[in-house]
């Protein structure tokens, strides 16, 4: 038998590693619902201390790089 063939016969034989009641209920046709179904106005995030943050930690490290680069100047 060719390494191809065992392959193939090994990939049929496999089953997943699922619970039997997982690979049971696959089989079934699931109904689906409309429970869930949120509109794009439900969700109205506001990040404003997200801007609020980057920009403290954007003027941090630049202040931290113009201290390394002015004590980079001195102590040479």
């Amino acid at each position: 038998m060719s390494r191809k063939a065992r392959k193939r016969k090994k990939r049929k034989d496999r089953t997943p590693n699922l619970p039997q009641q997982v690979l049971s209920g696959a089989s079934r046709k699931s109904k689906r619902t409309g429970v869930g179904l949120h509109t794009t106005s439900d969700f109205n995030p506001d990040y404003g201390y997200v801007v609020k943050d980057l920009k403290r930690i954007g003027i941090l490290a630049g202040s931290f790089i113009v201290i390394l680069i002015i004590l980079s100047i001195v102590l040479t």
